[in-house]
């Protein structure tokens, strides 16, 4: 029984992490061909979402992005993680996002073994956001081992940061932590960046801002798979969402 429970979790496993997503590679794309991956039918705001895992970024060739059918429209650029760890790529990220006329907007990797407000006060010493920058996320992905207090601290980090910067925070999150960790009403007061990879279109009823359709996309500045995001919305509505 143990032995056939395992072999079911394990194939499971595999399937998820593994054969999934080639075997949705090889489907004949029935949406559009950007960025070497096939990507959801109906919107044109696209972006992407860098840090120090993609290495240094030739913003010149990025900013060409995948031709003139599918430029990149907006960047999020990961600033902090915890209530210690800053990226050795944001400075230079962020800056040279705006230089070469990119929407960009900074982000927060929640931890779970410090406060929310120290990990807020990590943020925000770090990140000075400008008119034309957009609202602040942060990414909640990291499983606690005591949802009350995890959730509390949370709370405490998103009042800081709309507090500070007077706007509201992004919450991005794949859809399963969503579902389990942040049904309180709390956190549909924000708008939401959903992670949900290898599916043509999300379920009916999603609210979502921004959907990171894939971890694998291929973009011309960039040596590594990066993270593809689609806005939900044309640019007047993404223009509307930024700091004013």
């Amino acid at each position: 029984m143990v032995g056939t429970l395992f072999s079911v979790v394990f194939i499971s496993v595999a399937y998820y992490l593994f054969f999934r997503p080639y075997l949705y590679l090889l489907r004949p794309c029935k949406g559009e061909q950007h960025y070497d991956i096939c990507m959801p039918k109906g919107y044109s705001l696209y972006g992407i979402d860098v840090s120090r895992h993609q290495g240094r970024i030739n913003w010149e060739r990025l900013k060409e992005g995948d031709g003139k059918s599918a430029p990149i429209s907006f960047v999020y650029v990961k600033a902090t993680e915890g209530s210690d760890f800053a990226d050795v790529m944001f400075a230079e990220n962020f800056a040279k996002a705006k230089e070469k006329g990119l929407i960009r907007g900074a982000y927060h990797y929640f931890g779970k073994h410090s406060s929310g407000l120290a990990q807020a006060q990590s943020f925000i010493s770090r990140v000075k956001l400008e008119k034309g920058d957009l609202p602040p996320v942060v990414d909640v992905e990291e499983r606690p081992k005591d949802k009350r207090i995890f959730l509390q601290e949370l709370k405490i980090f998103i009042a800081k940061i709309e507090e500070h910067y007077g706007v509201k925070p992004i919450i991005y999150s794949y859809k399963k932590f969503k579902e389990h960790y942040l049904s309180d009403p709390f956190f549909s007061r924000y708008p939401l960046w959903i992670a949900h990879y290898y599916v043509p279109r999300l379920e009916e009823g999603t609210e979502w801002l921004m959907w990171q359709c894939s971890d694998r996309g291929r973009i011309e500045g960039v040596d590594e798979n990066v993270d593809i995001n689609i806005f939900n919305g044309n640019i007047e509505q993404l223009r509307s969402i930024l700091i004013k």
